[in-house]
């Protein structure tokens, strides 16, 4: 947790002006309410990070930075991650968010990392832990089929056939 508040310390201070972009978009509307910090091993700097995503010059470290917050290692997504899909399904949503690319290749990680493990499957259980003890994966299952229109349509930008069938698998899409 240390590493990822200081990770968001050190992008505020190579980008002070970025805290304040993107405030009032709509992709955005409610992450301020939202306790980052109650997620385990999140941290409370998420919403910063979100906007700074629409920060021309800051957007691409705010994307590195945040998707590394996001995960809990190699093998694992933080539990924050099913709050956070709607505003990054939003913010790749709008043509105007300079790292539309990067967000959608974010998607598709969250879509593979939200993929069941089978139970059988002991190797699997053993590196990526059982379903039952990572609620979030069906968490994120759901939020991306809550918002599968919008997921659809980004799916169908994804050069990679493998990405585009990730992405529409995580919503329930055929």
């Amino acid at each position: 947790m240390a590493a990822k508040e200081a990770a968001i310390a050190g992008f505020l201070d190579e980008y002070p002006q970025a805290a304040d972009a993107g405030r009032g978009h709509p992709a955005l509307r409610g992450c301020e309410d939202v306790r980052w910090s109650a997620f385990p091993e999140c941290p409370a700097g998420i919403p910063m990070l979100l906007r700074a995503l629409l920060d021309r010059e800051a957007a691409s470290e705010a994307a590195r930075v945040l998707g590394n917050c996001l995960h809990d290692g190699i093998t694992a997504m933080n539990a924050a991650v099913p709050t956070v899909l709607p505003f990054l399904l939003g913010l790749a949503g709008d043509l105007q968010v300079p790292v539309r690319s990067e967000l959608l290749g974010l998607l598709v990680a969250v879509a593979n990392f939200s993929e069941s493990v089978d139970a059988r499957d002991e190797v699997s259980v053993l590196w990526f832990g059982s379903d039952g003890d990572h609620p979030e994966r069906a968490q994120c299952r759901a939020a991306f089929t809550e918002h599968a229109s919008v997921v659809a349509a980004l799916a169908e930008e994804l050069a990679s056939p493998d990405h585009r069938a990730a992405l529409r698998r995580a919503a329930g899409l055929p």
